[in-house]
């Protein structure tokens, strides 16, 4: 496995958790801040609101004496003062809070002294909260020392009067609670964290064994098919993108190994050509020159014997002039760089042309020709001669295999939006096994009416319907012999 993989999937697994756990204990933290104040705040709300309306009670002398509301005079031995006075030293345990009243003039009153006392006890911001609440507002103030000191909390509610606003209550404690729970949550989170961290790394570790074997097998088959081994195969199976990676190598393979028996095919056809050639090259040099040593020596000087030495070396010499000629034609149509004369040609005048040509073989051996053409034009894109060439390759086959006085037919059909050019002739029937090689070069039959061949014109023909993107057939069946050039 690779050990570079696996760590650098720890790492990343660890860094996101890491990160998702710090944005989730800052959200948690604020939230859970916020809840608790909320709920803090709603709580001392209600209990300012429940002080101001009791002392609301006693300011509208609602029970009590109108000598002694508060602010007129320090009657301490009236009972209905002294039940205010009361009150007021156990303000702070009834509301579980600090307590501050403050009259109209802004005038602090505490539960120990009846006058005004110092400002200082005031929490900060407190001068916003009183104006606020002496214009008739319930105002809070919140004030933090830090992220886990103790929060504060301060509540304002006015005191409403008969005759008004006449003073506030301003409540202020801590928010009991949030710190404990905070570092409660936090520590959980952190214990969860830990817990993550130790599943990451054990998902790390199982998802880079996944990655990393069908990698280790993708590089295995990489290696193998750089030394040469195209047979090699990754063996990997997965639909997601390694699966395609691997199939993708693996198609590679297969067409290496194709590239490779195409290639040692074209390796044995060389050899095969240069066989041919140089067999094919033997014979009419060896007669040549044994002609002409014959000639030269003197041995025959008879007219007769002369002019039959003469005409063998013309037939040989036009023999080799032939194979050359057909090297060439085949060498040129085999390179896609030769460039034919393309453009736009209509079949039936080379059905026409080529029936001039053949007529004199034909007539040589006493044969039927037919020739049918159809009445429109067939017109293809091509190069006019080797078109010409080609028919007349299937032609001069067709004359040289068919029996004396037998059946020639050259024939030109619409099919569809294509053409189709078929050449039939009576005879011998070419065997069946021997039909798949009729096209290859240098392939001949061993019939004794093929021994002036070169085995190069059908290859040359095929060569020249591919060029022509046409396919072109043969069928040999009952005495008849068809080649089929389909457009």
């Amino acid at each position: 496995m690779n050990k570079k993989i696996v760590w650098k999937m720890v790492a990343s697994f660890a860094a996101v958790l890491l990160l998702f756990t710090a944005i989730l204990g800052t959200v948690f933290v604020s939230m859970f801040r916020q809840h608790t104040i909320a709920i803090n705040r709603s709580s001392m709300e209600k209990r300012a609101v429940s002080i101001a309306e009791t002392l609301a009670l006693y300011e509208n002398g609602e029970g009590v004496a109108p000598q002694f509301r508060m602010g007129m005079g320090m009657g301490m031995g009236n009972h209905a003062m002294a039940g205010y006075g009361a009150y007021l030293r156990f303000l702070d345990q009834v509301a579980m809070a600090t307590v501050w009243i403050i009259d109209d003039d802004r005038n602090l009153i505490s539960a120990s002294h009846y006058g005004v006392t110092s400002k200082e006890e005031l929490p900060v911001n407190a001068e916003k909260i009183i104006s606020r609440v002496l214009e008739g507002e319930i105002t809070y103030g919140e004030e933090f020392s830090g992220l886990l000191n103790a929060p504060t909390l301060t509540v304002g509610v006015p005191i409403r009067t008969a005759d008004g606003i006449s003073g506030a209550v301003l409540l202020h404690s801590p928010v009991s609670g949030v710190n404990e729970a905070v570092l409660q949550g936090l520590s959980a989170l952190g214990a969860g964290a830990v817990i993550a961290l130790v599943l990451a790394g054990m998902a790390a570790v199982w998802l880079s064994y996944r990655f990393t074997n069908p990698l280790r097998r993708m590089n295995d088959a990489a290696r193998c098919l750089a030394d040469g081994d195209y047979t090699a195969k990754t063996g990997v199976s997965q639909s997601d993108e390694i699966g395609q990676l691997a199939q993708t190598i693996d198609l590679l393979s297969k067409r290496l190994t194709e590239a490779r028996k195409q290639q040692a095919a074209l390796d044995k056809m060389k050899q095969d050509f240069v066989a041919n050639v140089s067999h094919e090259l033997r014979t009419p040099v060896a007669v040549l020159r044994g002609s002409l040593e014959v000639l030269w020596d003197g041995t025959i000087n008879t007219p007769e014997e002369i002019k039959e030495y003469y005409d063998q070396m013309l037939g040989e010499s036009r023999h080799l002039e032939r194979l050359v000629n057909d090297l060439l034609d085949l060498s040129r149509l085999q390179d896609d760089q030769f460039s034919l004369d393309m453009g736009e040609v209509n079949l039936c005048d080379i059905i026409r042309d080529t029936q001039r040509a053949i007529r004199r073989s034909v007539k040589e051996k006493e044969l039927q020709f037919l020739v049918n053409c159809p009445g429109e034009e067939c017109v293809v894109n091509g190069d006019y001669g080797r078109l010409r060439q080609l028919v007349l390759i299937l032609l001069d086959n067709a004359v040289k295999f068919t029996t004396q006085q037998g059946t020639v037919e050259l024939s030109l059909i619409k099919q569809g939006e294509g053409c189709q050019i078929t050449v039939n002739n009576s005879g011998e029937e070419i065997p069946a096994e021997t039909i798949p090689f009729l096209f290859d070069r240098f392939y001949k039959t061993n019939s004794p009416k093929n021994r002036s061949g070169t085995g190069l014109g059908l290859a040359i023909a095929k060569q020249i319907a591919d060029r022509h993107n046409a396919h072109i057939s043969v069928e040999s069946s009952k005495g008849k012999t068809s080649f089929f050039v389909r457009f």
